[in-house]
């Protein structure tokens, strides 16, 4: 969730659906925002202040004076970038779209230059009442954000309208408004990451040591610049944030089946993966034995993936490779390069301490045609997507002016 620097108030009212803020702070502090908690009396009924001081890494505040002293909710409003209510209770809507000021949430809110998100939960029959309605519709017409409520099972046990919006709903609908104008905006990415397994029979397979890391910080990165980015992830514990949809796979045929496929409407693609070369010709469908001698796999070749894209990609289209390399490695790179219609590829090599697999840092060189060559020191994987991200839109500014 590409929120980095932002701050943002998550005001949290008195509903059974107070244990989604839990979430929608965890995935806004995981998106890089900083977020401060209010919450009136009646939420903390239902979660505990403690539980959302730890989510949000800051003390979380449900009156105006506490033992530091008076806590500013004038100071609040004009230090956030956004305030999100949600759970928004018929009561708070009420109050706020009256004007009444009785808890720090509500004196914050009136007091905010910031804009206003925000989503309600109630039970059905609340929700449809025409005072909701009203209040709802005059609290748009001042210019705040509606957040549109689900349908489902509700806590009464009916089911219809009134649930409160997912959080990652809700954390889209901040990053919708606060990334229009981000670089990457209306662009589609497909990033391959992680390595592959090809079996040898159920329990038995070949594969590598990749851990998946930099392919998800790419990712990451992308989605962070506006892109719409799908990641298809090969076998690893790791996962990306809910910005990024996931498709994940495990053998080299999966992620080709997928990554081909979704090239036709892809803008930019990045082949981060670390993807069998080869596999096992045949596949036991029993645990292969122990047996006196030696053991001898007749393997054959997976689809090149960039090999099959490369032969398919038109101008308006970008494509990165990776190559990791031990020996003669800009030589080897230039070649991959050229081979596989790259517009630039990633080097790193084996032969530098702290790149390549198990890492949490890397140290590349991007190299483009015509032997141009980019060269970075060892920094963090997310720093190297990101520099990847930068030199993707410096080749998509080119072929404007071009």
């Amino acid at each position: 969730m590409p929120l980095q620097g932002k701050k943002i108030i998550v005001g949290i009212t008195g509903s059974i659906a107070a244990y989604k803020a839990a979430m929608l702070v965890r995935l806004l502090v995981k998106g890089g925002a900083e977020v401060q908690v209010l919450m009136t009396e009646a939420a903390k009924e239902f979660i505990s202040p403690l539980t959302m001081s730890t989510l949000s890494k800051r003390p979380v505040f449900s009156e105006m004076f506490s033992e530091d002293g008076w806590n500013n909710h004038v100071d609040m409003g004009l230090w956030a970038d956004a305030f999100v209510i949600a759970p928004a209770t018929a009561t708070t809507l009420s109050k706020m779209a009256k004007g009444q000021s009785d808890n720090i949430l509500l004196a914050t809110f009136l007091s905010a230059k910031c804009p206003v998100f925000f989503a309600p939960a109630m039970d059905l029959d609340m929700w449809a009442h025409p005072s909701t309605k009203e209040n709802i519709q005059k609290l748009q017409e001042f210019g705040h954000h509606y957040i549109q409520v689900g349908d489902g099972e509700l806590a009464s046990g009916l089911s219809g309208e009134g649930r409160m919006a997912e959080p990652e709903n809700i954390g889209k609908h901040l990053v919708n408004f606060f990334h229009l104008d981000l670089p990457l905006t209306g662009k589609k990415v497909v990033v391959t990451g992680g390595p592959t397994y090809e079996a040898l029979d159920p329990v038995r397979f070949i594969g590598n040591r990749s851990s998946g890391r930099m392919g998800i910080a790419i990712a990451e990165a992308f989605a962070q610049a506006g892109a719409e980015t799908t990641l298809v992830l090969g076998p690893t514990h790791l996962s990306a944030g809910p910005s990024v949809r996931t498709i994940r796979v495990e053998s080299a045929a999966e992620m080709a089946n997928h990554t081909i496929g979704l090239w036709p409407e892809t803008d930019i693609a990045i082949l981060a993966a670390a993807v069998a070369d080869y596999r096992p010709a045949t596949k036991s469908e029993q645990k292969i034995k122990k047996k006196e001698g030696d053991l001898s796999i007749q393997l054959e070749r997976t689809t090149d993936i960039a090999a099959t894209i490369g032969k398919n990609k038109d101008s308006g289209k970008i494509l990165i490779g990776f190559a990791l390399e031990t020996e003669n490695e800009l030589e080897n790179a230039r070649r991959k390069r050229e081979k596989k219609n790259f517009d630039f590829i990633v080097l790193n090599s084996l032969q530098d301490k702290g790149a390549g697999f198990k890492h949490d840092t890397n140290k590349v060189t991007f190299v483009y045609e015509n032997n141009k060559e980019e060269a970075f020191q060892l920094k963090s994987k997310e720093s190297v997507a990101r520099d990847i991200v930068n030199a993707v839109i410096g080749l998509i500014n080119k072929k404007v002016e071009a």
